[in-house]
């Protein structure tokens, strides 16, 4: 297998990472990763994901983007708010020559995550906001969907969002098609073979507008185990199989995809 892996959605500012990123880093490297597409959750990760970038400038592609839920799975959690983005819209524009995408932005409306009408709401104008910044910025987008799959697709076609990469995508084949025909791409990390729920997702979504994620350190193929860039190849081999194709080529038109969307992750 050829190596020009792209990790197209991957949290290594993360602080799971933090006490052996070097490690982490080598171990990406001899998986064959020329790319991380790294988004960010939260305002405060801006900085971080812009020191990796200086660090390893020609392996980390930044991203700026707040998540549809702050405070990062903990009893805290909660959904974003407008006001979260007056910190955060003046570094997209202060940093914009060095972002590849908007991300990680979009929507859940996972009930218990955002469980009032309030908190959707908030949501939405929080997506529209960023979808707005990412078209005045001629950026692509790196989106967030649970339970609002259709909602979130919809939305980035009325806003005339052409350039979108849709992570983790578990929403019915029937709506993966619609934003198919919208010209978007769609990302499985390493998590999908723990079960075979996504294999028919998987198989209908053409080749051309598949691209890897490994999403470390979550969604790796073990559920309570760090996940990180250099299990990028199990998500390739898995597609490689259920879609009957050899790895070879999935890694390639993967790659191909991915610098396609992300043209500024390939200068």
């Amino acid at each position: 297998m050829d190596f020009a892996f792209v990790d197209c959605h991957c949290h290594i500012s993360a602080t799971e990472f933090q006490l052996d990123l070097q490690d982490v880093i080598h171990r990406t490297r001899q998986a064959g990763v020329k790319t991380l597409v790294a988004v960010t959750e939260e305002v405060e990760e801006f900085p971080r994901v812009l020191q990796l970038q200086e660090s390893y400038p020609d392996l980390v592609a930044p991203c700026f983007g707040l998540h549809p839920l702050q405070a990062g799975g903990g009893p805290a959690q909660r959904s974003v708010k407008p006001q979260d983005l007056d910190a955060a819209l003046p570094h997209f524009y202060s940093h914009r020559e060095r972002l590849v995408a908007i991300g990680e932005i979009g929507l859940d409306f996972t009930p218990w995550c955002a469980p009032t009408q309030q908190d959707r709401d908030d949501q939405m104008k929080v997506f529209i906001r960023q979808l707005d910044v990412a078209l005045e910025l001629d950026l692509p987008v790196n989106i967030h969907s649970r339970s609002a799959a259709k909602v979130t697709i919809d939305t980035m076609r009325q806003q005339g969002i052409s350039r979108a990469l849709l992570h983790n995508f578990a929403g019915k084949p029937s709506v993966a098609l619609e934003g198919v025909k919208a010209g978007y791409f769609f990302s499985f990390p390493p998590a999908v073979c723990r079960n075979q729920q996504r294999d028919k997702l998987i198989r209908q979504i053409p080749l051309e507008h598949v691209c890897l994620e490994t999403d470390s350190p979550a969604l790796g193929l073990h559920r309570h185990e760090r996940n990180e860039p250099a299990n990028i190849a199990v998500s390739c081999c898995y597609i490689a199989k259920v879609k009957g194709l050899s790895p070879h080529t999935v890694q390639l038109v993967t790659a191909q995809n991915a610098y396609r969307l992300f043209s500024r992750a390939s200068q």
